[in-house]
């Protein structure tokens, strides 16, 4: 699916945020802004007066306005003219400035949405900005269970029946909080940061065989739950009848160091360890313990490193 915004959608999530008041240009409220990859490319999707590489929303701040009013007659049309056949998706007047009777009726004649806002020009470069990089930013939806254990984001992977939403009961009750269940969704809010977040229709559930659908807010109260969390780690539950290599793989290299590898999300590869499900595991004590030790390796700690160097370092220094 192609994500887009529309005139009309991006008036009506800015307008209280920005105080947008629109002038002009009504009949391009179906103008649509669409996530291909010439968005990417030389014009941004929001920027002060641009004709020569053309902004997808473009702000006239004081000096554009000053700037136009220098033009002769002639001049001046051509420049407006040359400005709306880009088919900007809106054009935005800052500080609440008039606006030239001219571009008005051109705005209205060529049907491109001319707004005004009170805000300064910076800071309409700042909010359109981020709010149109976030909503037409690449995103995916990811099967598993999303959650904040010691302030980090990690996704629980499995296959059905692996027991993740059991997992992540268990994690709520020991303080840690939900982000999502089964289906969270995750968008590339720069090169290398995944923003997790839960779809609207699953906003504080979580499921689980035998009980249903439980809410996990009501049951545990806010601090149970969390809106959005940066992803920084996957642990997959790994069943015996799934993959029995790897549940048994008892080679001393992964003894070591734990069943560690990557899992290609979008651009980014996110670390990933694979715990075994099997009868008598603690698997909230496992899981808290990955997190931990993966945020030490994040600082440059590594156990297992450290014990190779210990055992080269005593073999060299020879047995007593």
């Amino acid at each position: 699916m192609t994500l887009r915004i529309s005139a009309n959608d991006l008036f009506d999530q800015q307008r209280e945020r920005l105080g947008l008041r629109w002038l002009a240009g009504h009949g391009g409220r179906t103008r649509v802004l669409e996530a291909v990859e010439t968005v990417a490319r030389r014009p941004s999707l929001a920027g002060y007066l641009n004709i020569i590489y053309p902004n997808k929303v473009q702000i006239l701040g004081s000096e554009e306005l000053a700037w136009l009013d220098g033009l002769d007659s002639r001049l001046r049309w051509e420049t407006f003219e040359r400005l709306l056949q880009y088919r900007p998706l809106a054009m935005v007047i800052s500080k609440d400035q008039s606006c030239p009777e001219d571009l008005r009726e051109m705005a209205e004649e060529s049907g491109t949405p001319l707004w005004t806002s009170p805000r300064r020009g910076h800071e309409l470069l700042n909010h359109l900005q981020y709010h149109l990089a976030r909503t037409l930013a690449p995103r995916v939806t990811l099967h598993g269970v999303f959650m904040e254990i010691y302030s980090i984001g990690v996704l629980i992977t499995g296959e059905s029946g692996s027991g993740k939403s059991e997992l992540a009961l268990e994690l709520v009750t020991r303080g840690h909080r939900l982000v999502a269940d089964d289906a969270p969704e995750f968008t590339q809010i720069a090169p290398d940061v995944l923003d997790g977040t839960c779809p609207e229709l699953l906003q504080d559930l979580l499921e689980l065989r035998g009980l249903g659908v439980l809410n996990i807010r009501e049951m545990f109260g806010d601090t149970a739950v969390k809106r959005n969390k940066y992803l920084r780690l996957i642990v997959h539950l790994s069943r015996p009848e799934d993959d029995p290599a790897a549940a048994f793989d008892d080679s001393g290299m992964v003894r070591l160091t734990g069943d560690l590898g990557a899992r290609h999300v979008l651009d980014l590869d996110v670390p990933m360890i694979t715990l075994p499900v099997m009868p008598g595991r603690n698997l909230a004590v496992l899981t808290e313990a990955a997190t931990r030790t993966h945020m030490l390796r994040a600082k440059g700690v590594d156990p297992a490193a450290a014990f190779m160097a210990r055992h080269s370092h005593f073999l060299e220094r020879g047995t007593p």
